[in-house]
């Protein structure tokens, strides 16, 4: 007999004690396992959550929603990011920015630096550029004559009434020789500014320039780009446009803009390198009938000009 087995007679406790022991411990053990596979497959449902969470949405507003480019462009941002694109479009310049101070957008693009300059400094406004996009000419169409030199005295030509795309378009009519302005212009000329002229200006929304000149109210008009797409201007229509490949044209780099607290969110870096995509890039070249210049300015950058051309502003206005 064994010196740990208990007598015949006696109590079967020792015996029964271990079994108790082992019987608790498995069940401990079991019940670890269950516990452990609940949270692993918790951990997994949670970090699953998290990847569906991630998938954001951002509201960008543009005003030329209806461009193949931007469908490319959502479907890329979608497949490389896991983002969708909101696009909002807007019918005239005023209406993005306020709406993306507002909290209504996440970004927009639609405008360039100047455009920027001059909406925060009359505004009180702190957006800021987070990315380029690209310089675009600023033509001077005209569907009766075909060079400056055939306009004829007292024509009348249409230019944008916003500030900034007016004061452009106005550089543009005097470096064509169409008109002089006083001290030669500036970034923030305006009408009033109109020393002599051999046409009669008619400032109205820049919507609205390719309309006078398909309708006939205007024998020519400073034209944006992306309205002269959308009216589908042939680019033999343009007689006179500035050189968006100079230095001079900084001001002019058409931008992502955000809220300032945003100007360095890392999303909105990848979603402006996005735009830059060889196959957007492509489509935006035929949307705009090959006039784009492209440009990939930091953001940095980007602000720094933006200060610059505000210092103008402010001193201009004051």
């Amino acid at each position: 007999m064994s010196e740990t087995a208990p007598p015949a007679d006696g109590p079967q406790l020792p015996d029964k004690a271990p079994r108790k022991k082992t019987g608790w411990v498995i069940a401990a053990i079991a019940g670890a396992i269950a516990i452990a596979v609940v949270l692993a497959v918790a951990v997994t449902s949670t970090s699953r959550s998290a990847d569906a969470s991630s998938a954001k949405t951002v509201t960008i507003g543009v005003t030329d929603a209806a461009q193949p480019y931007w469908k490319t462009y959502s479907a890329l941002v979608k497949k490389e990011l896991n983002v969708t694109v909101k696009l909002v479009n807007f019918a005239d310049y005023s209406q993005p920015n306020p709406a993306l101070s507002q909290g209504q957008l996440d970004l927009n693009q639609f405008q360039h630096i100047e455009f920027l300059a001059d909406y925060n400094v009359s505004n009180h406004d702190t957006l800021r550029p987070v990315g380029a996009t690209a310089v675009y000419p600023l033509s001077l169409y005209s569907l009766k004559y075909a060079s400056v030199e055939d306009i004829p005295e007292g024509a009348q030509v249409a230019i944008p009434n916003d500030a900034i795309n007016q004061a452009r378009g106005l550089l543009v009519l005097q470096a064509a020789k169409l008109l002089t302005l006083k001290d030669g212009g500036t970034a923030f000329s305006s009408t009033a500014d109109i020393q002599t002229h051999k046409v009669n200006v008619l400032a109205i929304d820049a919507a609205q320039t390719a309309v006078a000149l398909q309708n006939g109210s205007a024998d020519a008009s400073i034209v944006n780009n992306n309205f002269a797409a959308d009216a589908k201007l042939p680019v033999s229509k343009a007689i006179y446009h500035d050189d968006p490949s100079s230095a001079a044209a900084a001001p002019y780099v058409n931008i992502f803009a955000a809220r300032a607290k945003d100007a360095g969110n890392p999303l909105f870096q990848k979603l402006v390198a996005l735009y830059h995509d060889a196959t957007v890039e492509k489509q935006v070249q035929e949307a705009n009938s090959g006039t784009a210049v492209f440009r990939t300015t930091s953001a940095k950058q980007l602000q720094e000009d933006l200060k610059k051309v505000e210092a103008d502003a402010k001193a201009t206005k004051n």
